[in-house]
């Protein structure tokens, strides 16, 4: 029996602008991905992998089509239930976007925080811990300034996986890393995803990371060019 979704995804197409302006930028798009499940989404600049990641991180509304975090249907939501599933998912961007007046610990702590049920001192505790995980047990006090581009990498991924969410939602994570430290860094989300069963949707362009994903998807032209999993399943058969 197949576990509930965390993200389901039925007939999803979306527009930029309005009247003699208005272009469609996503076409019928069809997507499940399930609990603790790695999914890359590959494909050119402008095909719509960004457009479609906002969309399931609730950055966006949907007008087109139904998608489901949870089970919660996002289409026709108000801000306040956005506001609510954004709570539910860990965002990593290609910048790390630290506040560089707050040491690595605060930055992490400042989203444990937003769970005003949890008080000040489990949020230390809980910040503290992560960022050993990630291997930054010894510059828990270092700012960022004084960090190399994978650390900070580090505490972002931390930041995003504190709250132990359901999804975490990734774009461009290595892009301004170098090899080892790309690597390095995708290694640490595959481990700690797989750790506390968490779903990884990351969009790259960077071929080297591949390898990482249960799943790849190619967008191309915004539409669903390819899914690995329909290939293996067809496969099968």
């Amino acid at each position: 029996m197949m576990p509930t979704p965390v993200i389901s995804i039925q007939n999803i197409s979306h527009y930029y602008g309005k009247g003699a302006l208005k272009k469609q930028i996503l076409f019928d798009i069809n997507l499940e991905i399930y609990p603790g499940e790695i999914v890359i989404m590959t494909g050119p600049s402008g095909s719509g992998k960004t457009t479609l990641l906002s969309l399931i991180g609730g950055l966006r509304s949907v007008q087109e089509g139904n998608l489901k975090f949870l089970g919660q249907e996002l289409s026709g939501a108000t801000q306040e239930q956005l506001v609510g599933v954004r709570r539910n998912i860990g965002y990593i961007f290609q910048a790390h976007n630290l506040l560089g007046f707050l040491t690595a610990r605060q930055n992490v702590q400042m989203a444990v925080e937003l769970n005003e049920e949890i008080p000040q001192y489990e949020a230390v505790t809980k910040s503290q811990q992560i960022l050993s995980s990630v291997g930054l047990g010894e510059r828990i006090n270092y700012y960022p300034e004084n960090l190399s581009g994978g650390q900070k990498q580090r505490i972002a991924i931390a930041r995003a996986l504190v709250n132990s969410p359901a999804l975490v939602l990734a774009d461009e994570p290595t892009a301004a890393l170098d090899k080892q430290s790309g690597r390095d860094v995708v290694e640490l989300m595959q481990r700690l995803a797989k750790d506390q069963g968490t779903s990884i949707l990351l969009v790259t362009h960077d071929n080297r990371i591949l390898d990482i994903a249960d799943r790849i998807l190619e967008m191309e032209d915004g539409r669903l060019a390819r899914d690995s999993q329909s290939i293996v399943q067809t496969d099968n058969c």
